[in-house]
């Protein structure tokens, strides 16, 4: 196993990415080697550091935290012998938080708050166990396993108000009390690492990055319901998250951390990878109960709950990768510590996967009761191309759409239930003013229908005929009652089905219904798409008085739909046209308008 002096973090943030991150890295190493120190130096890649646009290419030294910033490749032989060789901190490189100015002036607080993502930005090298025992790691564990009964553990993670993190937000203390009470002398313990939500990607995050934090969650877990065997269910497509877990297990094993009598406290607990096919619906604890017996993931009816009677048969414990990974903290640090992060309903912290129209995108972890404002603005930068907000959609496919009057909508399990949304698992979508509701509901229906298990009827033939009413009204050929049926089909499908996806499939249309009833409406009855999006919908218009003749866009018009001749104004014939954009996108004059 090795061991480092230093470890260099460079941003690949795909700004960083354009700008030369790759290139420094390979110069960096070579450096290194040239300088006698790849032994003692060690470069790792990380997601963002920094403001990619106004820093990168940048990169983060550890142990010290400098962060060098709008770097060049031709920068580095002088950074590894100054900062490397000579230990000297370059000025000149420096971020504006570390320069020491004449003002005294007191930092702005934090939007973000880390506790789940703490080590998960290069702060430890993942597949070094002795990195996360440096930073604390596994005191957490000998402290539950030494020091405290199982009803102790649970007594504290009942008074921190962590609630599982997976969606449902069930509090995790009264969980494990459950599967605690469970009469029984074999129980398991599972962690649902099967994170299926369009781009979401916090598990895999924490997975990659911070394996350990896991394992000790689940250790601390096992001796508080009484398992003796743990699951991680983990999708196939990350396999670098499940690499990296079955390295960490193996590091656990060898340190007496995992298998029999544990650190000699007389506790034995072993853990193993299953991995899943992609089912969305595995994601459902019972299904993937089913999945890991080896049978065909689809749910079953509750009760009995899986605390009572769940994988073989047996009372088993499911939490998800972020919820594991905040117990270490908890015990470490106090049920009243965090407790006092969040709002009186919602405890702690929530990782967010920031996607859509924003400007920085990327992982995030802030504290509960942060405004959706902050999260878009603050952390977020705003709008891409600074267009205006339009709606958030919080919850993965079965969340809600949040108009952006809401915008100051503070984040916990209450308000966003209370908004026509759900917490989900972590994902948070930004859209612009150019987005159109209706395909949104539309897109989100489909990747529903395509993910249903087809075991219960009303998600298997509810959420066909929703998605085929949104398409006839993405398509022009909406009718007068589609709205009213839409409506109708979304309380049969949320009262009637059999497990939380068919509840929550309905949840993004009847979010758009409720904030966005006009543009359905406009769709519908004036066959007009008001976002412009819908290509049955539109039209595309060359402006005489604009068009210069060019012909660039009669060039690169796919049917031939553009005529005119050279220097004299063009025109599109609308009956051939089909509306596929190249036009507008080629147009240097902006002369094409769409109607």
């Amino acid at each position: 196993m090795a061991f480092f002096r230093s470890h260099i973090l460079v941003s690949v943030d795909p700004v960083c990415l354009e700008k030369g991150a790759h290139e420094i890295i390979d110069t960096l190493t070579d450096e290194l080697v040239k300088q006698g120190l790849i032994d003692e130096v060690q470069v790792l890649e990380t997601s963002r550091i920094g403001d990619p646009d106004a820093l990168g290419p940048d990169l983060m030294v550890y142990p010290e935290g400098v962060h060098y910033v709008n770097l060049s490749p031709a920068d580095i032989p002088y950074v590894v012998e100054e900062h490397f060789l000579k230990g000297r901190t370059i000025e000149k490189f420096l971020a504006d938080e570390h320069k020491v100015t004449d003002e005294e002036v007191a930092p702005p607080k934090p939007k973000e708050i880390r506790i789940v993502l703490r080590n998960s930005l290069g702060k430890i090298d993942p597949l070094n166990i002795e990195d996360y025992i440096a930073e604390d790691g596994y005191a957490a564990a000998a402290k539950a396993l030494s020091e405290m009964t199982p009803e102790d553990v649970i007594e504290t993670v009942l008074k921190s108000g962590l609630r599982g993190r997976g969606g449902a937000g069930f509090p995790t203390g009264r969980k494990w009390q459950f599967a605690r009470n469970s009469p029984g002398d074999v129980k398991y313990l599972i962690c649902n690492a099967d994170e299926g939500d369009p781009g979401a990607f916090m598990n895999r995050r924490v997975l990659e990055s911070d394996p350990h934090s896991v394992v000790e969650g689940m250790i601390i877990a096992a001796y508080a319901i009484g398992a003796q065997q743990g699951y991680v269910y983990c999708r196939a497509e990350y396999p670098d998250a499940v690499r990296t877990l079955k390295i960490a297990i193996k590091q656990a094993h060898e340190f007496g951390l995992l298998g029999d009598n544990i650190l000699g406290t007389g506790f034995s607990f072993d853990l193993e990878v299953r991995m899943g096919a992609g089912a969305f619906v595995c994601g459902e604890e019972t299904a993937l109960m089913a999945s890991i017996e080896g049978q065909r993931g689809q749910p079953r009816p509750r009760p009995p709950f899986p605390a009572v009677k769940g994988l073989w048969g047996k009372p088993t414990n499911i939490n998800n990768v972020e919820t594991y990974a905040n117990v270490p903290q908890i015990i470490l640090n106090g049920a009243e510590w965090y407790a006092s992060i969040g709002t009186e309903d919602s405890k702690g912290t929530k990782t967010f996967a920031l996607a859509g129209d924003v400007k920085n995108t990327g992982l995030i972890e802030v504290p509960f009761g942060t405004t959706l404002r902050e999260i878009v603005y603050d952390i977020g930068g705003g709008i891409k191309n600074d267009k205006a907000l339009k709606a958030i959609q919080t919850g993965g496919p079965m969340g809600g759409c949040i108009p952006a009057s809401q915008v100051d909508l503070p984040v916990d399990y209450k308000a966003l239930t209370a908004a026509g949304s759900i917490m989900g698992s972590g994902g948070l979508v930004v859209m612009d003013e150019d987005t159109c509701m209706v395909d949104i509901a539309r897109f989100f229906m489909d990747f529903i229908q395509d993910e249903s298990c087809g075991k219960c009827v009303p998600c298997r033939i509810g959420t066909r005929r929703m998605l085929e009413i949104l398409t006839r009204i993405c398509d022009g050929e909406g009718e007068d009652g589609d709205i009213e049926r839409l409506e109708a089909l979304c309380q049969e499908v949320r009262t009637d089905s059999l497990c939380g996806l068919g509840q929550g499939a309905p949840n993004p249309v009847m979010s758009t219904l409720k904030h966005f009833r006009d543009e359905y409406e406009a769709h519908i009855y004036e066959k007009r798409c008001p976002a412009k999006t819908c290509r049955a919908l539109i039209s595309f218009v060359i402006l005489e008085d604009v068009c210069t003749g060019c012909t660039v866009c009669a060039r690169n018009c796919p049917v031939n739909a553009i005529t005119g001749e050279r220097r004299q104004a063009h025109h599109i014939d609308p009956d051939t046209c089909i509306r596929c954009g190249i036009c507008a996108q080629v147009c240097n004059y902006n002369a094409i308008e769409i109607q």
